[in-house]
């Protein structure tokens, strides 16, 4: 249920100088400030191990409010006034002791709590049961985790169950970030709320869909975790299976949080296995090497600092996908994601089939399926492609492909678009679930990749090389062309 939007709320935040927190968390709230969307009354307590005044966090935070934010969008004045609203404790998040602090700070108990846990999910459950043996949090609680839940489907459920004792699951908000991105959202509007494509939306129009998200850097200082996640533990398993929910799930009977999240449940259940003998069809991964990164040559992963040079661990994953119902029989999902790709990028391509008859032009016949391009970074908008009759009397009949685009920051130019956090922090404020992740959906998605990581282990292969600055393995590219088909960019 959605609360009053108006309430003035505490936020209780753990970690509160770790990168998340600085980087993303706090000029979101900035943003939320600035909009006038923070209640008057609502207050910060931000929570790390680091001996530091009030006074010291607040100049802190400034200073990184003014380089994490745009220029434009900067206000020392609303900076100033976002910051008396921070308090700032030392506390060692692992003795129940030091909790008193926190019950103390709440003199004002009628506010809203909100609990954001941005530490390793190795500290939820001791956060969540001191709390409750404090009591700092009741059942009106919020609590706010970030990925990832677990590195697989047996320590995720460990996670659940710890939160699970203290919590219930109306009080826990699972962030998955790119939920909060407003073309995601958008899906479903584009999905639900236009005939012309929700008539559309099934194995009869479409003939497969491509999930691409890349990335053009590398580890970026996180090789200590990110060896031990990789690629499909990092992007596949929340993001990106996020994203194929989002695309594939039949119509919710309502926009209630559990209404689209049983339609996303029943995607994730309806995921055909991927079994050892599929593996080398469906499946590629692969780790970059030395190349070139927008100009600069850049190192390989095994060659990145503090690196372990014998490390097998993937940073680009390619598969194919499908979905075993009656919406979905016979359309593959091409899904791919990597790191020190050629360029920064997160887009759907849905192709739809051509029509059944072709009268036109036999050496344009390979234009002959529309398109529909849902672009999420960096520049947010859709494109639809279309075919036109080529203008000219010397042409004939030719026919052309173009767009008809959907830019957000062209079109809606006096909305600024929010970060994807402000959104979600918003969301939480009110209470509203419906953009974040519920754990059953946690649990089949694990279940999924879990078995795709066992047949990499037990097959022993090492991941396919491909040089930093290309599209991944030439492998990914042989998945696609053996359906007769091509990655976006390479048609």
């Amino acid at each position: 249920m959605v609360k009053n939007a108006n309430a003035p709320c505490d936020l209780m935040l753990f970690g509160a100088l770790g990168d998340l927190a600085q980087r993303k968390l706090f000029p979101a709230l900035y943003q939320l400030e600035r909009a006038g969307l923070l209640a008057q009354g609502s207050r910060i307590l931000a929570i790390a191990r680091t001996k530091a005044t009030t006074a010291d966090v607040r100049e802190q935070l400034f200073e990184k409010l003014r380089y994490h934010v745009k220029d434009s969008e900067f206000d020392a004045g609303v900076a100033n006034a976002f910051l008396q609203r921070v308090d700032y404790l030392l506390l060692d998040f692992t003795d129940p002791d030091g909790y008193g602090a926190l019950r103390e700070w709440r003199d004002e108990p009628n506010n809203e709590l909100i609990v954001y846990m941005a530490t390793p999910p190795s500290m939820y459950g001791v956060i969540a049961r001191n709390m409750k043996a404090t009591s700092c949090c009741n059942e009106k609680t919020r609590v706010v985790v970030e990925k990832p839940i677990g590195h697989d489907l047996e320590s995720s459920r460990v996670i659940n169950d710890e939160l699970g004792e203290v919590y219930h699951e109306n009080q826990l908000f699972r962030i998955d970030h790119y939920l909060g991105k407003e073309t995601v959202q958008n899906l479903i509007a584009l999905r639900f709320a236009n005939n012309l494509f929700a008539s559309q939306w099934d194995q009869n129009h479409i003939s497969h869909v491509e999930i691409t998200v890349a990335e053009s850097v590398g580890i970026e200082g996180r090789w200590g975790y990110f060896d031990q996640a990789g690629q499909i533990r990092d992007m596949i398993q929340n993001h990106l299976l996020q994203l194929l929910c989002l695309m594939a799930m039949d119509p919710p009977a309502d926009l209630s949080a559990d209404s689209i999240r049983d339609e996303k449940v029943k995607v994730l259940k309806a995921l055909k296995r991927i079994t050892p003998d599929m593996m080398d069809r469906y499946v590629v991964r692969g780790q970059y090497t030395a190349g070139t990164s927008n100009g600069k040559p850049v190192p390989g992963y095994l060659e990145e600092e503090d690196a372990n040079k014998g490390s097998a661990t993937e940073t680009f994953v390619a598969l194919k996908a499908e979905i075993d119902n009656w919406r979905w029989s016979g359309v593959p999902f091409y899904i791919r994601t990597g790191k020190r790709l050629p360029e920064k990028l997160s887009q759907i391509i849905i192709h739809f089939k051509p029509a059944p008859h072709y009268i036109f032009d036999p050496d344009q016949k390979h234009l002959a399926n529309n398109k529909l391009i849902i672009r999420l970074q960096p520049d947010e908008g859709m494109a639809l492609k279309i075919l036109t009759k080529d203008q000219g009397l010397d042409k004939g009949m030719r026919l052309r492909q173009g767009p008809l685009e959907l830019t957000f920051s062209e079109t809606f130019e006096a909305e600024r678009i929010p970060d994807a956090y402000e959104r979600l922090l918003w969301e939480v404020m009110k209470g509203n679930q419906y953009l974040f992740v519920r754990r059953d959906e946690v649990e089949y998605a694990w279940r999924w990749v879990d078995e795709i990581i066992a047949n990499w282990r037990d097959s022993g292969e090492p991941p396919k090389r491909y040089a930093a600055g290309t599209w991944g393995p030439v492998a990914s590219i042989a998945m696609i062309t053996r359906d007769g088909r091509s990655w976006y960019e390479d048609a």
